[in-house]
């Protein structure tokens, strides 16, 4: 539905068309703005939302980020400074960062490692509370930044810089005599409130765990992962987690802190809650202003005798990488794997080096149990899947906020099983090199038999060039492409119905950015609270 400036419905937009100056959205024609069907704004210029008849609405996306985006990434103090020594610098900067850790909490903070090369044989590990890698710059000059130089591949395939725990199972570790049954028969997508059987031993502020569990009827529900066009999905394999907060409780009535991103149908499964008991957990880390250069020898299609991922967050809550290059991995520049608010920002995963093939060139990668990630403004060079969700179904709530994909080889997408909640929010691809570079739809017998990769997902305002955007309908659910420039279709490699598609090919779309506006939405209602 197009507006006018003139017209009521978009003078009381609120932040609505400074939020599209400040993004240089342009309109349609002159003075010429339009809303989606499906999200738009009130007399009060707060977001309203619709739903179709399966209660399908989009999602809030807003609580992705460090602190789920409200507040900013702390600029920690720097606690001990260090120059490169000869020969292998593992021993050297690990021992710093050991020291670092050492300390009380309070006295922790950042280790700064001084321009310069430094060769490291091995892994890092930045594993306490409150500790930050910080560099000098992330350019290629060594003289005024700072170069992890990643030689050999011993262990095999190893990451060269870890933040966080050790991999621990998801959030499997439950306190006893937490657990209860969720007794609403619906929740939608998007709610934060339901009833359970028993509230009585969980308290607000608890972190807990909502656990929908992979049965029959919900696989029914869904063709089995789309069961004709690829391998059945078992019972049990993909149960459907969320990691979340308790912010109110009245009775037996839990208030969450985020919604949920796909509904939980009691008809289908029985879902239920439980207390987590954050076992290994590490908060507060991150990783600044550093390059990460892997050595390679030979081809940089067939070489992979080194290491795999430049920086993984692990084990993680309200963490960070931040101006950051990655250069020469064969999987990642920057992978997560339980890991929940965390931000990646202003980061360069470039030239990868790898046969161009599967499990490969993922540059900004989703694993398994990743939720409330933020990537922002982030750049990818010669991917297979710029940035994807290589995880399933205990992922979700992930935002690719102004992300570009340049000299693609394959899409940006939900990549397997089940992700949720994924919004490619003014993502934007270069020079693509491959028919089709975002992906919301069925994968069919791809890969592990992936199906549905990516329910309840958006793309909004994209731009995939000379390619192809893929949006489709999964069974119980829904994606949607709004407002998006290129091919946008519904036609994919196994064929499923279309999924949302709105105002293809037409500029000035309110709001410019889905996140930023329902972030500032979000604000609004607490500061009105």
């Amino acid at each position: 539905m197009a507006h006018d400036l003139s017209r009521r419905g978009l003078l009381v937009a609120g932040g609505a068309l400074a939020l599209a100056a400040a993004t240089g959205v342009q309109p349609a024609a002159a003075g010429t703005f339009w809303q989606s069907k499906l999200l738009s704004y009130d007399r009060r210029g707060r977001l309203t939302y619709a739903q179709d008849a399966e209660g399908n609405r989009l999602p809030d996306f807003s609580h992705a980020g460090y602190r789920n985006g409200e507040r900013p990434i702390p600029w920690a103090r720097v606690v001990k400074a260090i120059r490169p020594v000869e020969g292998d610098n593992t021993a050297h900067i690990q021992a710093a960062l050991d020291e670092i850790a050492a300390l009380p909490r309070e006295r922790r903070g950042a280790l700064l490692l001084l321009p310069g090369l430094y060769p490291v044989a091995g892994t890092l590990y930045v594993r306490a509370d409150g500790m930050v890698l910080r560099g000098s710059g992330d350019g290629e000059d060594p003289a005024g930044n700072t170069i992890i130089k990643a030689t050999g591949n011993n262990p095999k395939d190893r990451d060269v810089i870890v933040v966080g725990g050790t991999a621990a199972g998801g959030w499997a570790g439950e306190v006893p005599g937490t657990r209860t049954d969720i007794t609403t028969d619906f929740v939608q997508v998007g709610a934060r409130e339901f009833e359970v059987a028993n509230a009585g031993s969980l308290r607000p502020g608890d972190n807990i765990v909502i656990y929908h569990p992979c049965s029959e009827g919900w696989l029914k529900a869904i063709d089995y992962g789309g069961h004709d066009v690829g391998p059945a999905w078992q019972v049990g394999e993909h149960p459907i987690i969320y990691n979340r907060y308790i912010r109110e409780i009245s009775g037996n009535r839990l208030k969450i802190d985020v919604p949920v991103f796909n509904h939980l149908n009691r008809a289908l499964s029985q879902s239920s809650v439980y207390k987590w008991d954050r076992a290994g957990l590490v908060t507060q880390v991150g990783v600044e202003r550093l390059r990460v250069d892997i050595e390679y020898h030979g081809d940089p299609e067939q070489d992979e005798d080194h290491a795999y991922n430049a920086i993984v967050l692990l084990r993680t809550e309200d963490s960070w990488v931040r101006d950051c290059t990655m250069l020469h991995f064969t999987q990642a520049g920057v992978a997560t794997q339980e890991t929940t608010r965390a931000t990646v920002e202003n980061c360069r995963a470039i030239d990868p080096v790898s046969i161009v093939t599967g499990s490969r060139r993922y540059n900004f990668n989703t694993y398994v149990y990743s939720q409330q990630v933020l990537f922002r403004d982030c750049h990818a060079y010669k991917s297979r899947h710029a940035f994807v969700s290589n995880g399933h179904s205990t992922v979700s709530g992930v935002v690719f906020l102004r992300g570009t994909a340049e000299y693609a080889l394959n899409s940006s997408e939900g990549h397997r099983r089940w992700s949720q909640g994924l919004l490619y929010d003014g993502h934007r691809d270069i020079d693509p090199h491959y028919d089709y570079t975002l992906g919301l739809y069925n994968r069919g017998r791809y890969g592990t038999s992936h199906g549905w990769s990516a329910a309840h997902s958006v793309a909004w305002r994209c731009d995939v060039s000379t390619s192809r955007l893929i949006v489709q309908k999964p069974p119980t659910a829904q994606n949607y492409a709004i407002g998006c420039l290129g091919t946008v279709t519904g036609d994919g490699p196994f064929q499923q119905p279309a999924g949302y598609i709105e105002g293809t090919g037409q500029p000035g779309l309110l709001p410019p950015s889905l996140y930023e506006a329902q972030f500032l939405d979000r604000l609004r209602g607490i500061t009105a609270a």
